[in-house]
């Protein structure tokens, strides 16, 4: 029998305000869209069934609202994709625009971030992808270039793959300085730009690499997630593999804040919006068995920067939850108070929209989920006036 054709996802009404959740899985893109409130969501997908979608985002910058998704397929390949309509039509190009150069002798693998630039810089983006490496488009997305400061990088060839492939995974661009840029890529640790990507240093004193004869090199840990915060970049949150730090310069030394979690091992990792001392987390029991340890599904909380870990318990379950939350897995919005996200392997996704104190099943079902991404749909006008907003 002729393979049968799915239904497109029915289209989604966004309106100014709206929380919208971008769930990558393996086996495509979910949006979920509610209102300030959060109380009730609506989905629709998959998009680009089939294929896994590491990477998503969404660009407020300029006026727009251009969803950016980076679906791949084992016959295909990763690229990347956009829709100005919240998914009802989407734009994919006849020729992937990220791609390595012929004289680097690479082939693109998987993309694993899509990250705006600066809000002055509208026309700028940023892709990490597999094998580690950066691309940058100053055109809206139109073009992309390899970052050769970061690719020719005399540790880069001795980064090696990680058990999820040599992958940068995460890109932080400081909406306060000029020109500075943080990078993740597993297992090359940690590395920042200070002059917009032109050179790169090693940013790891103080994170351990477990599984090395020297626990504390320059570079080759193992980094599974960093976050900043947006009003106080200089503050960055690290889930490595074994480790949990925090900085308070902005990388240049970390320092080990696994005081009362029940394992320092985990992939996810979320700052809150407005107080740089409150991260979010979800521990595995450790690299050899990554699930929640005890079959508890609990997401820790710092309000003091890492001196003290909650557990956030209440609507989540505490028994035979042998969940798994992978390094893009988690998402906080803007609101306030602060809806906090995430999603598991299993294909469930849960949100708080008290600052992370009580839960809620939103989804459940979907594919393996390997992305979650939260934004607020608005345009330059609505941030205008929330900002007097608040000033008044």
């Amino acid at each position: 029998m002729p393979a049968k054709k799915l239904k497109p996802p029915a289209p989604l009404t966004v309106r100014d305000g709206d929380v919208l959740l971008l769930v990558g899985t393996m086996k495509g893109l979910f949006l979920l869209r509610s209102d300030g409130k959060r109380r009730r969501w609506a989905m629709t997908g998959p998009f680009f069934p089939g294929s896994s979608v590491y990477a998503a985002a969404l660009d407020t910058r300029a006026g727009r609202r251009r969803l950016w998704a980076a679906p791949s397929s084992m016959h295909w390949g990763a690229e990347l994709a956009w829709s100005d309509d919240f998914g009802k039509s989407w734009q994919r190009p006849a020729t992937p625009r990220v791609r390595f150069p012929e004289s680097s002798g690479s082939a693109l693998k998987n993309i694993w971030q899509i990250a705006p630039g600066r809000p002055d810089r509208p026309d700028t983006l940023y892709c990490g992808v597999e094998p580690s490496a950066l691309f940058e488009s100053r055109d809206a997305g139109e073009t992309w270039t390899l970052n050769e400061g970061l690719w020719n990088h005399p540790h880069r060839a001795k980064w090696m793959p990680g058990g999820g492939g040599l992958c940068l995974h995460t890109v932080l661009v400081d909406p306060t300085r000029s020109g500075r840029l943080t990078v993740a890529s597993s297992t090359g640790g940690v590395y920042r730009s200070d002059d917009g990507g032109r050179s790169w240093q090693a940013r790891n004193r103080g994170v351990r690499a477990e599984f090395l004869p020297d626990k504390h090199p320059e570079f080759g840990q193992c980094v599974h997630k960093i976050a900043h915060h947006a009003a106080q970049p200089g503050r960055l949150f690290l889930q490595n593999h074994w480790g949990l730090y925090r900085s308070d310069d902005g990388g240049d030394s970390w320092q080990d804040v696994a005081n009362g979690v029940p394992s320092d091992f985990g992939f996810c990792i979320g700052t809150h919006p407005r107080d740089p001392d409150t991260a979010f987390i979800v521990p595995l029991h450790s690299d050899g068995f990554r699930c929640t340890p005890d079959g508890k599904l609990r997401v820790y909380r710092t309000r003091d920067a890492g001196a003290s870990w909650q557990p956030m318990t209440r609507g989540l379950p505490q028994k035979d939850a042998l969940e798994t939350v992978v390094r893009d897995g988690m998402a906080v919005d803007g609101l306030d108070p602060a809806g906090v996200y995430f999603g598991t392997r299993s294909g469930k996704v849960y949100g708080a929209r008290d600052d992370g104190r009580t839960w809620e099943l939103l989804r459940e079902g979907l594919p393996p989920i390997v992305c979650v991404k939260a934004a607020v749909a608005e345009n330059v006008r609505v941030r205008a006036r929330r900002r007097l907003t608040r000033a008044a």
